[in-house]
C-alpha cells in the first residue's frame, strides 16, 4: 500500500479516537455493516498531533426521562428532575474546565424526547461518547453503571474508569459494573454508558439527592471519569475571587470546583484558613 501514497503520507488508524472508534463499535453491534474509516494524516503534522490542538471530544449527554415521563419517583422526588440537574452540571464543568469539548444534550428542559430520537440525534451528530444519566428504584441502594452486552474494549475501559470516579465522589454504595440490552446502549453507534445514580425510593439515597452539593459531586465524578477516559486537557487558566461577606474557604472550594487544601496552598493561608473581606484569592 505504501507505493500508492507520497512518502509524507501514511495510513493511521485512529483506533481509540473519533470516527474510527465509532465505526468499530458500530461494527460490533451491526456485523452486516462492518466498516472502519481510514484517515490519511500528514506525517509532519502527525508528529505533533495532540487532542488539545486538533481533536474535539463530542459528548452526547442524555438526562433520562422528562416531560410526561417522570421516571422513578419517591421521597418527594422525580427522577426526571434529578437527571437533568446532574446532566446540566456535567455540561457546565466540561465546557468551563476542558479544552476542545463539545456537549449536546437530548433535552435541556422538562421535555420528553423519545428513545429513538435520542439515539438518532447522537448518531447524526457523530458523537464520540453517549452518556445517559438515570436514577434507580426498587428498594436497592447505591450506584451502578451499564454498557451493551459484549461491547468489548474500549467501551469496557471507559465504563470502569467513569464508574470508579463516580464512586469516589458520590458517597453511594458500589453496586458494580453491569451490562444490559437497553435501547440507548444498543442503538447508539458509539461507545455508550448508562449510569444509575442512587435509589430514589431509598431514604438514605434520596436524602443525598436533595442536596446541591451531592448533585455537584456526582457530576464532578462523571467529569473526572470522562477526562481520564478520553485524555481531556484542562484549560490553562487561573481564577481569582474577591472575598465577600459570608465567604469561607469551603464555600469557595465548592463554588469553583476545587479543594480546600489547594486554596490554602495557593494563597499561603494559615491553619485556621483565615480570609478577609476584600482579599483577592486564587481559587482555581
Amino acid at each position: 500500500m505504501g507505493t500508492d501514497f507520497p512518502r509524507e503520507w501514511a495510513i493511521i488508524l485512529l483506533a481509540l479516537e473519533a470516527q474510527s472508534l465509532c465505526k468499530k463499535l458500530h461494527a460490533r453491534k451491526y456485523p452486516k455493516e462492518k466498516k472502519i474509516d481510514i484517515y490519511l494524516v500528514n506525517l509532519d503534522r502527525a508528529k505533533t498531533l495532540t487532542r488539545s490542538e486538533e481533536l474535539v471530544f463530542k459528548l452526547f449527554l442524555d438526562p433520562g426521562h422528562g416531560g410526561r415521563d417522570p421516571g422513578a419517583t419517591g421521597n418527594g422526588l422525580k427522577e426526571k428532575d434529578i437527571t437533568l440537574r446532574i446532566a446540566r452540571q456535567i455540561r457546565t464543568l466540561l465546557v468551563n474546565n476542558y479544552q476542545n469539548v463539545s456537549v449536546k444534550m437530548s433535552r435541556t428542559g422538562d421535555s420528553y424526547p423519545t428513545l429513538v430520537s435520542r439515539t438518532n440525534a447522537a448518531n447524526a451528530w457523530n458523537a464520540d461518547f453517549f452518556l445517559s444519566i438515570h436514577i434507580n428504584s426498587g428498594n436497592g441502594e447505591g450506584f451502578e453503571s451499564y454498557i451493551y452486552p459484549d461491547s468489548g474494549s474500549p467501551t469496557t475501559k471507559y465504563q470502569r474508569t467513569i464508574h470508579q470516579e463516580v464512586i469516589k465522589r458520590s458517597d453511594l454504595k458500589n453496586r458494580g459494573i453491569k451490562e444490559a440490552d437497553l435501547h440507548v446502549l444498543r442503538e447508539s453507534r458509539m461507545p455508550a454508558l448508562l449510569t444509575e445514580n442512587g435509589f430514589i425510593d431509598r431514604a438514605s439515597d434520596a436524602a443525598k439527592m436533595k442536596k446541591n452539593s451531592w448533585i455537584e459531586d456526582v457530576a464532578q465524578g462523571h467529569v473526572n471519569g470522562l477526562a481520564k477516559a478520553f485524555g481531556l486537557v484542562r484549560k490553562n487558566s487561573v481564577t481569582y475571587h474577591k472575598v465577600a461577606k459570608g465567604d469561607t474557604v469551603y464555600s469557595l472550594s465548592k463554588e469553583y470546583h476545587t479543594s480546600v487544601q489547594k486554596i490554602k496552598e495557593w494563597n499561603n493561608l494559615d491553619n485556621d484558613y483565615t480570609i478577609y473581606v476584600g482579599e483577592r484569592l486564587r481559587v482555581k
